[in-house]
């Protein structure tokens, strides 16, 4: 399949350097926010760095601590410590560093594939994709109210698809509940492997995952008076990823207090298999206070 210019620019970003035995180095720019690297970009490298020292088996859980903020003119250095390799599991733990420190580090565990009990929750009702208005169009009819800097940034075309369930006002946002689902695919995912399948899917859980703890208080990323930030970030992966298809991602905020607002997400291919599970706290702070 054709690549658009954006995918081709993701997955560049996913094609880390070798630098020596464990060590790998991958661009900061390029990726969803020109002022600090996008969270979903950083477990993405890692977890792209950790599958480099792993044969036959996929990722089953990875958990990330964001520590700084990274910066995207800078490359960022990956250092992968090969903690286990066992007959069943093996683990990995991924430091990524910017100018000497760490902006993150995560620890993934892949397994060899095996029989079980099989069982999941019911994918929820959701309408389908195919009904409701891309994200870049609700974008283009609102960017006239932006900044003309931020205007460009908004419309740049973007690797995934999206399509929001229940859409906001961008700029003035109603209270609404913290159940929040999106649509998404990457149709350029045709022909990808499993592991770079999850890689992309690492790459978009951090989509609108915070968002779901701001819906509550009429708040958007583009408030000034709300600071956000990722603190941390899980992932479970349960079943083959089709990302080149339709995925829900259904979305809530069972609790935000202290600064901070607590994010669960649970991915479904569009046939209702779970493929993933995700949690995520994030920084939630009043700038007025």
């Amino acid at each position: 399949m054709m690549k658009t210019e954006a995918a081709k620019i993701l997955l560049d970003l996913l094609d880390l350097e070798t630098l020596d035995s464990n060590l790998y180095r991958g661009s900061g720019s390029g990726g969803e926010t020109p002022t600090r690297i996008y969270g979903g970009q950083v477990i993405a490298q890692a977890l792209v760095a950790a599958y480099a020292t792993v044969t036959s088996r996929l990722c089953h859980s990875l958990h990330a601590y964001f520590i700084r903020p990274g910066d995207p003119s800078r490359p960022v250095i990956y250092e992968v410590d090969p903690a286990r390799d066992g007959r069943s599991f093996t683990t990995r733990r991924v430091v990524a560093m910017q100018n000497g420190k760490q902006i993150l580090n995560l620890a993934a565990s892949f397994h060899a594939p095996e029989d079980g009990w099989d069982h999941q929750h019911s994918m929820p009702h959701a309408p389908p994709a195919s009904g409701l208005e891309p994200r870049q169009d609700v974008l283009k009819r609102n960017a006239d109210r932006f900044a003309p800097e931020k205007q460009t940034e908004l419309l740049r075309p973007r690797p995934f698809e999206i399509r929001e369930i229940e859409p906001r006002d961008p700029l003035n946002p109603e209270k609404t509940s913290d159940v929040n689902k999106i649509w998404l695919r990457m149709e350029a995912a045709q022909g990808a492997g499993p592991e770079l399948q999850q890689i992309l899917l690492a790459y978009a859980s951090d989509f609108g995952l915070l968002e779901s703890s701001l819906r509550p208080h009429g708040l958007t990323f583009h408030d000034p008076e709300a600071m956000t930030a990722s603190l941390d970030h899980a992932m479970w992966f349960h079943a083959p990823v089709r990302l080149q298809e339709w995925h829900l991602y259904s979305m809530d905020a069972p609790f935000t207090g202290s600064g901070r607002g607590f994010n669960r997400g649970s991915i479904y291919s569009e046939d209702g298999k779970l493929v993933a599970s995700v949690a995520q706290e994030g920084l939630l702070r009043p700038l007025s206070s």
